[in-house]
């Protein structure tokens, strides 16, 4: 019998910088730091983001689509000592996360559209990608970098992390630092994430934006695509091409 997925509540909000300076001191006393951020409590997420040869996960999300799944490569800080690749499925306001660690090897062979090392690969989650890359043509869309403060609450399982200077690429070099980016959100304003598996504790409840706030049409990934199209329609007949090759 197939494992059930579990899934997690995520609440997206837009803030703007007092409100977010306002949250960010109220949850201090009583919530823990993520222990991989640097001496200014955050950290640089990476994610490069997959799509079909219909830009479903794009259209679906722009669309209001109650289930879809989006596919991404994260790195951190522009390193290559973690580099995870991950699906993540949303139904509604709930999101169920799978990943994997890949090798910077493996990772080069993704971006040459090189995938049949999925299809035997030990880590079943990997071997499905295969499937999905080939079955769907799966390409790279579009860079989305940020950086993140994250907070943490063992009761409920609870994550809240304040995104800022959120911006895209069309440029795929994962560990390029320098490589040209598209502001996509003002730069007065914060995205805030509540992620929580089993409860959202009242303390929380009562010191979070109120529901009527929360904005959940909030996307990295599209805001991204939308100011960052691919270059021309060679571009995207060169990386079909270079995927179909090793079907």
């Amino acid at each position: 019998m197939a494992e059930k997925l579990k899934f997690r509540h995520e609440l997206k909000y837009l803030l703007n910088l007092q409100e977010a300076a306002l949250l960010r001191a109220r949850l201090n006393p009583i919530m823990a730091k993520d222990a991989h951020v640097d001496e200014d409590g955050e950290y640089m997420i990476r994610s490069l983001y997959f799509d079909d040869v219909y830009l479903s996960a794009y259209m679906e999300k722009d669309s209001g689509i109650y289930a879809r799944k989006k596919y991404r490569i994260r790195v951190y800080g522009c390193s290559d000592s973690v580099i995870s690749f991950e699906r993540k499925t949303k139904r509604d306001q709930y999101i169920h996360k799978e990943s994997a660690r890949i090798t910077r090897e493996e990772l080069d062979k993704i971006m040459d559209g090189d995938y049949r090392f999925l299809e035997k690969h030990e880590n079943p989650f990997l071997q499905e990608l295969y499937y999905e890359f080939t079955s769907n043509i799966l390409r790279p869309r579009v860079m989305v970098d940020y950086e993140r403060e994250p907070f943490v609450m063992e009761a409920g399982d609870v994550r809240i992390t304040f995104d800022k200077h959120v911006r895209g690429s069309s440029y795929f070099d994962l560990f390029d630092p320098d490589i040209p980016t598209v502001d996509v959100i003002p730069g007065d304003k914060v995205v805030l994430e509540v992620k929580f598996t089993q409860f959202l504790p009242s303390l929380l409840r009562e010191i979070l934006p109120p529901k009527s706030m929360e904005n959940s049409a909030v996307s990295k990934f599209v805001l991204c695509c939308d100011s960052c199209p691919l270059e021309g329609e060679m571009a995207r007949t060169k990386a079909e091409s270079l995927m179909l090759k090793y079907v």
